[in-house]
Parts: structure tokens; C-alpha cells; sequence
């Protein structure tokens, strides 16, 4: 009786050309999903998430955001705050905020060029103790680029080196900018490297530096990456100098005589002090697609901030404002990774799918991916992809 009835099922079972529509065995059936994620009771309570639109493009492309979220029924809700770059700090109830809820994400935040003004992005990352930079810079399938088989992470210290802005004029005329370096931050973000390779399966890690020139303070960062190497014997350690680096990154020359060719996809992580993260970050991102579609985020102890990765035009210019026509692939990109972050694999796997599949059907693509589509018109698409 029992191989009759499995008889018949095989037949309801069977394609109309005889195949099977799944894998089917006597006493199992293989699922396509091998290994489910098994939250903790409470998990699937929505999270509270600090939104900062921003400047410029920043309302265009968080308001893309909010409305993919609401699509896709995902377990958050934002708590909005009116922030931008020319405030002179940012307003406490906002900090307040993101430390009560742990994650915020963020549009860019206009940065005036030189005057008395200090970067609102800076007093962030330092009052929240965010001292990891990632930025992710991977081809797109559907979008053509110079090179192919780049996936590079980007992991910049974020407190301290050049870029913290510790600057004062000594007399009229003479201006003096300290770079600062310091044992436990270089280790902590030569730890958070290792780790983040680890715990994502990447197989290099390498350490961005100028110690050939400053030769304690690169010096120092250095010794921190390769004390921190030790421990991780499953992850190849090479250094380079960030010139080089750049240099390797782009530059493309075949001649009878000279014989140059660029390797971008010679990098997996990438660990590096705090200016030059910012430097190398565009510069993967300019390579593997452009800034529009690279995300990223800043993550301390406690607190994380998700916003566009690469930082090079992230508040727009004003006819893109106007015109609606900002490219919210990055921050999607981004979201999904906050997602991730939240211990939502499974809408976070929603999202990146369904981006990646507009970027690949290339239909609806902004300017600066070749195409003419406003905000609003990829923002559909990306909704009609999660249907």
C-alpha cells in the first residue's frame, strides 16, 4: 500500500517532460534551503532606527529607503531628525537617540570647505566612539566597468591620523595639523580587519600604510597590523604603500616597451589609517561602478551609522536635486547591510537581491550609470522586483 500511494505521488509530483519540479528521494525531500536562520524568541520585534536625511541628495535617496521598507513589510521604524552640515554640532537629542536605538542610518551631510566649521560627520563618528569605516567596492552584474572580478573591502580607521581634524594656528600664517597615532586604535582596527575577513570567509587582508616616509606614526600602525596577523594564520598579511596601492588600482598601460597592468582584483580587505581609507575607498569605488552605488557604514562597540560608502559626492550637486534624479543604489545597498546588522538576514537578502536584479535587467538606471531614470522610477522597479 505504502509503494502504491508513493507511486501516485510520484506521478502528481512528475512534470509534464518527466522531470521532477524539486530533488526527491525515497523518505526525504531535498529543500532549496539547507540551513535555515533560527532567531531568538523577540527577535522578529521591530527595531527602532535613527534616520538623518541629510543634505542635498540625502532626503531623495532615505526617502527611497523608507519607501523599499515599507514594501517589504521590513521590521523597523524610523525615528526622523532634521540634521545638517552647516549646524555647529550635532543637536544632543539626535546622539540620544541613536545610543537608545544602537543603529542609525544617514544621508550625506553637507562639509563646508575650509573655515572655522568642523565636519558633522567627524563629531559623529568621534562621539559615538565609531572607529571602523567599511566600505564594499564589488562589480554589479549589468554594469559595464573598465575592470571586472573587484571585490574589495575597505576598513579605515576612523578617529584619530590626519583626517580628525585636530588643527590650530600656532601665529598669523602658520597653521599647525596634527596626525595622531596611537597603539590601541591602531590595533583595534587591525583586529576589527582580521575578524571581519574571519567571520566573512575573505582570504587577504592588507595593511594600506606611508611608513616609508612617516616612519613612527605608519611605523607604529604597521607593527599593531602585523602583531594582530599573528593570530589569524588562516589569513594571508601583505602590506603596500598607499601610492602604490592607488597606483595598482587604476592605472592600465600595455606598450611594446611598457608593460603595466592594474590588478584591482589582487585585493580582498584592505586596513588602512584613517586618511588614506577615505582616499583609497573612492578610488575602489570610482573602478568597480562609481560612488552612486557603493555602500557602507561605521560601526564602534555599541553603535552603528550606515550611509552611503564612498563619501565623494554624497550630498549631490543642485540639479540633481531638482531634477529628482539621485542614484539610491548605494544607500539601498547600504540598508540591506543595516538589515544584516539587525539580524534580519533574510529581508536583507530581499533587498540586495532585488537591487541587484534591477542593476542587471539595466532598464531603469540614473545618469551616472549611463541611463536617464529619476529617484522615484528605480525606486519602483526595486519594488517591483521584491514582488
Amino acid at each position: 500500500m505504502a509503494v502504491r500511494s508513493l507511486s501516485c505521488l510520484r506521478k502528481l509530483l512528475r512534470h509534464d517532460n518527466g522531470s521532477f519540479p524539486f530533488s526527491f528521494r525515497l523518505g526525504f525531500t531535498e529543500s532549496r534551503r539547507s540551513v535555515t536562520y533560527m532567531p531568538r524568541p523577540g527577535d522578529g520585534a521591530p527595531r527602532a532606527v535613527t534616520l538623518i536625511p541629510g543634505d542635498g541628495i540625502g532626503p531623495l535617496v532615505t526617502g527611497a529607503v523608507q519607501q523599499v521598507m515599507e514594501a517589504m513589510h521590513a521590521p523597523v521604524f524610523f525615528e526622523t531628525y532634521e540634521v545638517h552640515g552647516d549646524m555647529t554640532s550635532v543637536p544632543q537629542e539626535v546622539i540620544d537617540s541613536i545610543r537608545r536605538n544602537k543603529v542609525c542610518l544617514k544621508g550625506g551631510l553637507a562639509t563646508p570647505v575650509g573655515g572655522g566649521v568642523s565636519s558633522l560627520n567627524v563629531q559623529l563618528r568621534k562621539e559615538l566612539d565609531l572607529y571602523a569605516s567599511l566600505v564594499n567596492c564589488f562589480n554589479l552584474p549589468g554594469l559595464p566597468t573598465r575592470h571586472e572580478n573587484v571585490d574589495i573591502v575597505v576598513i579605515r580607521e576612523n578617529t584619530e591620523g590626519e583626517y580628525s581634524g585636530l588643527e590650530h594656528e600656532v601665529v598669523p600664517g602658520v597653521v599647525e595639523s596634527l596626525k595622531v597615532m596611537t597603539k590601541f586604535c591602531s590595533e583595534r582596527i587591525a583586529k576589527y580587519a582580521f575578524e571581519y575577513a574571519y567571520l566573512n570567509n575573505r582570504k587577504k587582508v592588507t595593511a594600506v600604510h606611508k611608513a616609508n616616509i612617516m616612519k613612527l606614526a605608519d611605523g607604529l600602525f604597521l607593527e599593531s597590523c602585523r602583531e594582530v596577523a599573528t593570530k589569524y594564520p588562516g589569513i594571508k598579511y601583505n602590506e603596500i604603500i598607499v601610492d602604490n596601492c592607488c597606483m595598482q588600482l587604476v592605472s592600465k598601460l600595455l606598450h611594446a616597451t611598457c608593460f603595466l597592468v592594474s590588478k584591482p582584483e589582487q585585493f580582498d580587505v584592505m586596513v588602512t589609517p584613517n586618511l588614506y581609507g577615505n582616499l583609497v575607498a573612492n578610488t575602489a569605488a570610482g573602478i568597480a561602478g562609481g560612488t552612486g552605488v557603493m555602500p557602507g557604514g561605521n560601526v564602534g562597540q555599541d553603535h552603528a551609522v550606515f550611509e552611503q560608502g564612498a563619501s565623494a559626492g554624497n550630498v549631490g550637486n543642485e540639479k540633481q536635486v531638482e531634477q529628482k534624479k539621485a542614484n539610491p543604489v548605494a544607500l539601498l545597498l547600504s540598508s540591506a547591510m543595516m538589515l544584516r546588522h539587525l539580524q534580519f538576514p533574510s529581508f536583507a537578502d530581499r533587498l540586495e537581491t532585488a537591487v541587484k536584479g534591477v542593476i542587471a535587467q539595466g532598464n531603469y538606471m540614473t545618469k551616472d550609470l549611463g541611463g536617464s531614470s529619476n529617484t522615484q522610477e528605480v525606486v519602483d522597479a526595486v519594488i517591483a522586483q521584491l514582488g
